[in-house]
């Protein structure tokens, strides 16, 4: 049994929507259960009212589970300071680029909450599994912009 993180399961079941044509709980908790994520049907009905998931009719009668562009997003609450809270483990600073580490499965929802903060400092931003990358804009101060995430995360830095 693989041990998963709620930010894992919720971005699993994400892509799981977006990608393929799901329209039951069941049907969800048999997906994740193929890639090795054990959860209840309980659980899964949690994850898609938190994730925003909603049930929409298709030509034919049937329906499926849909992400609309407006559901509530990790992050998305304005509250960047919580979402750096839960994921991030380390923020290093790579000139011209600041590194964050989460744990596995947990970059992408950290990042759209850093993007969706709209921040001045940030140029762009790339995440991986555990990694994102934050390419800086010019003049920015990396030592004050590291200082200031670490200190919304509540981390020290390395």
């Amino acid at each position: 049994m693989l041990v998963t993180s709620k930010a894992q399961r919720h971005s699993k079941i994400i892509n799981l929507i977006q990608s393929e044509h799901v329209s039951s709980q069941t049907q969800i908790s048999k997906m994740l259960e193929r890639e090795g994520i054990v959860s209840t049907q309980a659980t899964v009905s949690r994850d898609l009212e938190e994730i925003g998931a909603v049930k929409v009719r298709l030509p034919g009668g049937d329906s499926c589970y849909a992400i609309p562009e407006t559901a509530k997003r990790p992050g998305s609450d304005g509250n960047l300071s919580k979402t750096l809270k839960q994921y991030v483990l380390t923020i290093e600073e790579v000139s011209p680029m600041v590194i964050i580490k989460t744990p596995l499965g947990c970059a992408d929802v950290t990042c759209a909450a850093i993007d969706a903060a709209n921040m001045i400092e940030i140029a762009g931003t790339i995440a991986g599994q555990d990694t994102i990358f934050l390419v800086m804009a010019k003049e920015v101060n990396l030592q004050e912009f590291v200082k200031k995430l670490s200190d919304l995360a509540d981390i020290d830095l390395i």
